[in-house]
């Protein structure tokens, strides 16, 4: 790889870090015209439990809307993140993120451990998510967590009591093999 393809690796590696970073904001602030910036008009949105499952820009805003009338202040914070452009594509790049966000939810305090595993792509418009699915430790209100935290069933935040999507080795008995694809 010549100096001016690594220095251009380099240069997109932060601009999807700030992309990343810029989500959290933006759901923070309910900032329409942001969702409409950092997804692809052909992105897809989804969670492990199902409960996000949209497919284009418009479908992925009115899910939003639907989440943020539930919702008052929220926190989201960046944990970590890992990169992995394509071989094949330039234009292409998967990532891994961590995360957790502080939520008012109906009127209650919750917590929530989050994972994000996306699939950037390279627009007219910069670096956007194409993909995302996201996943959880844990989303309980604050009362509940104590009691959550030890338990299987730390998706709390419905109304009822469900598993959490992870750590897979103890909700699926097995690590999960995608973690070798983000190894260096």
């Amino acid at each position: 790889m010549s100096i001016e393809q690594r220095l251009r690796r380099l240069e997109d590696r932060e601009d999807i870090k700030t992309l990343a970073i810029m989500y959290g904001v933006i759901m923070d602030e309910r900032d329409f015209e942001g969702i409409r910036r950092i997804f692809t008009t052909d992105g897809i949105l989804r969670s492990a439990d199902g409960v996000f499952n949209a497919e284009g820009l418009n479908s992925i805003c009115h899910t939003y809307q639907e989440r943020f009338n539930v919702l008052g202040a929220t926190n989201h914070v960046l944990h970590s993140h890992v990169i992995k452009f394509s071989e094949d594509d330039k234009d292409s790049a998967k990532g891994f993120v961590t995360s957790h966000a502080e939520v008012s939810r109906q009127g209650d305090a919750s917590v929530v451990a989050l994972r994000y595993q996306d699939k950037y792509r390279r627009t007219e418009r910069g670096w956007q998510i194409s993909f995302r699915e996201m996943s959880y430790m844990y989303y309980v209100g604050v009362d509940d967590y104590r009691d959550a935290i030890v338990s299987d069933d730390r998706i709390r935040i419905y109304g009822d009591k469900r598993p959490a999507d992870w750590p897979e080795k103890l909700t699926k008995g097995q690590s999960p093999a995608w973690i070798t694809d983000y190894l260096p």
